[in-house]
């Protein structure tokens, strides 16, 4: 150092800054071989400058030539051969730098990504070691311990316990031959599933009468014609609507599907260690090609509904996720279709249900045809029953079959109570070879299950003053309504009160003031004359104008004491000008006035085309209280007597 500085002090300005210039340089070279260095490794650096020719360069003590040397390795060029002067060796030297620094940006991005890939080979590896000791495992029965083992042995012996085919399973009609009593519904909807272009359908009806039979008869029908688009192995997809849940959030939604995450709801592990989510298709994608049944449709969630819509309309199920990346190479070929395009859902919907159709999705009703299932009538059920004791190889003594078809009109519950009674008939005498059904029998099961017949009213073969039978219907059943009135003199003439049952409904109160009016207009009493009692035996709820007729003409019998026919049933709207309107459900109150044996029923004129045909009852349209009349009182020479025989005049429209 003193002699540096000796040196110094003897150099003038000039010459000391040469010096520092060329020291600073000789750094500067220093700095990017040592950085070289590094970059390649010293022994790769000999061996790349040995190529290059610049072996001896980089040695020299000249700093042009080991830049020169620095130049052929850092751009890998041994053509280069001018030594640069002093002036030209900074800006090679920034030439270098800039070469340098992207090789080492370069070998950064390089070695990063040669960690990953290791990182990524190494994962894999050890998952595919993990696979391969699970199967070996599993090969070799090492998942499996004693109580394992013991389970598995109880599950298999339970297999082996399994039972004969229940009662239901063998009466179930297996042919749409063996459906009673619904031909006019079955040719209604075959003509509608077995074409070559088949509509949604929403089957009403009673429960029991067969909706549900019918429908998966159907297809298989459909598929042996060859002119309708089911194939042989189209499904038959069935689910309850008032079982149906599903998650707003989409969650889960077991009739369209949903979207399960990689982390919450359990996708395959392979999707979760990736981070894909998993489609979950849905009913309507497992019914594709053939028919999606849903029993009590009705029942559904309103918002459900209008989803189905949708799907009918598309006819495919789109799904979405937060958690779905299209460009991650993860993703499985399946899941990424189906995100892209939908699951197929083209199918064919038969709804089911025991509501009003006026209850329905309007719009899902605008999307279906409709069929009417009819209720069964008692030789329905005697024809049901004698089929199923076929099947069961049972004798039917005299009177059962007319007596299970009193206590019920679903063709389920019939062969139920015939299933019954032959398991009580065959617990007397278990070593029968023929087991032969009696009333006892019947009369047994049913005092058991303490079942009440099913038509507690029934007409009979004569006249009562003031007392009528109206029709009313619910749930596509129709009963009769027995209808009595009483009148008294009012203590104070011109004050008389009028009295109805309050929970008739009010439609029925308005009822028996119009009648109070017409009668008035008819017979030209004044009801105020009179203290009158209407009333409804059993206290039903009467919806709607229909029972009008019959509350004018229970009334108008007990002013003018005129017997009533008491096989007679009535049904219609008054209006306060006498005349008998029109009113809903005729074929279901045609069915109640069959059940209960009436022979003769007064309906609108308005309603004349919606009688159904062959009732075997006395089906006379009206459009006057006047004629009514005449065809509900008895006339004067039969009047007191109980058991005459009944005239009956007028049209039939049978």
């Amino acid at each position: 150092m003193r002699q540096f500085n000796f040196v110094r002090k003897l150099l003038t300005p000039k010459k000391t800054r040469q010096l520092v210039e060329r020291d600073q340089l000789f750094r500067q070279v220093s700095a990017l071989y040592t950085i070289m260095a590094n970059l390649y490794g010293s022994d790769q650096l000999i061996l790349k400058a040995n190529k290059l020719e610049a072996v001896d360069l980089l040695r020299s003590r000249e700093i042009g030539e080991r830049v020169l040397g620095l130049e052929r390795v850092a751009f890998e060029d041994p053509t280069i051969s001018e030594v640069p002067t002093y002036e030209q060796i900074p800006g090679i030297l920034g030439e270098i730098e800039e070469e340098v620094a992207e090789l080492v940006a370069r070998r950064s991005v390089e070695d990063k990504l040669e960690r990953k890939v290791a990182e990524r080979m190494q994962d894999r590896h050890e998952e595919y070691v993990r696979d391969i000791k699970l199967q070996l495992l599993k090969e070799e029965g090492a998942v499996d311990n004693a109580q394992t083992l013991k389970k598995l042995e109880a599950l298999q012996e339970l297999d082996r316990k399994g039972l004969s085919k229940s009662a239901l399973e063998i009466l179930r009609p297996a042919r749409l031959e063996e459906v009673i009593g619904q031909e006019r519904a079955i040719k209604s909807l075959l003509a509608k599933i077995a074409s070559p272009y088949p509509q949604h359908v929403i089957l009403y009806g009673p429960p029991g009468v067969g909706k549900t039979t019918v429908a998966r008869l159907v297809l298989e029908e459909a598929k042996k014609l060859g002119y309708t688009p089911f194939a042989q192995d189209a499904n038959f997809v069935e689910v309850d609507g008032a079982t149906l849940r599903w998650d707003p959030r989409e969650v889960s939604n077991p009739l369209l599907g949903s979207v399960h995450d990689p982390i919450y709801q359990g996708a395959r592990r392979d999707l979760v260690d990736s981070g894909v989510p998993e489609p979950k298709l849905g009913l309507v994608t497992d019914a594709s090609g053939g028919v999606l049944f849903i029993d009590e449709i009705g029942e559904m969630d309103p918002i459900l509904q209008n989803k189905l819509l949708k799907v009918l309309e598309d006819k495919r199920v789109n799904f979405d996720s937060s958690y779905y990346d299209p460009d991650d190479p993860n993703v499985p070929k399946y899941i990424k279709k189906l995100f892209t395009e939908g699951a197929p859902a083209d199918f064919i919907l038969i709804g089911a249900t025991t509501r009003d159709p006026s209850e329905l999705n309007p719009a899902l009703r605008s999307r279906a045809a409709e069929v009417f299932f009819e209720p069964l009538a008692p030789v329905d059920i005697q024809r049901i029953i004698g089929q199923a004791a076929g099947k069961l190889e049972l004798e039917l003594g005299e009177g059962v079959a007319e007596l299970i078809a009193n206590y019920t009109i679903e063709g389920r519950k019939a062969t139920n109570i015939l299933a019954d009674a032959y398991g009580v008939a065959l617990y007397k005498n278990p070593a029968a070879k023929q087991v032969c059904l009696s009333v006892d029998d019947v009369k047994e099961v049913v005092q058991l299950g303490r079942l009440s017949p099913y038509a507690l009213t029934r007409a009979s073969q004569t006249q009562e003053v003031g007392k009528i039978f109206g029709l009313g219907v619910s749930n596509f059943l129709g009963s009769l309504i027995e209808i009595e009135a009483v009148a008294f003199p009012a203590r104070e003439k011109g004050r008389g009160k009028i009295r109805f049952n309050e929970t008739a409904g009010s439609m029925a109160k308005d009822s028996v003031f119009n009648a109070a009016s017409v009668v008035r207009r008819v017979t030209g009493e004044d009801m105020g004359d009179y203290d009158l009692h209407v009333n409804v035996v059993g206290g039903g709820l009467i919806d709607g104008p229909s029972a009008g007729l019959a509350i004018l003409l229970a009334i108008t019998s007990t002013i003018t004491n005129r017997p009533i026919y008491q096989d007679l049933a009535v049904t219609g709207e008054v209006s306060i000008r006498g005349k008998v309107k029109a009113v809903g459900g005729i074929p279901e109150k045609v069915y109640g006035a069959k059940q209960a044996s009436i022979r003769r029923v007064l309906v609108p004129q308005e309603n004349a085309l919606d009688v159904p045909a062959g009732s075997g009852m006395e089906i006379i349209a009206v459009s006057t209280v006047e004629e009514a009349m005449g065809l509900a009182f008895a006339p004067e020479e039969e009047k007191g007597s109980l058991q005459v025989p009944i005239k009956r005049p007028g049209a039939s429209l049978n």
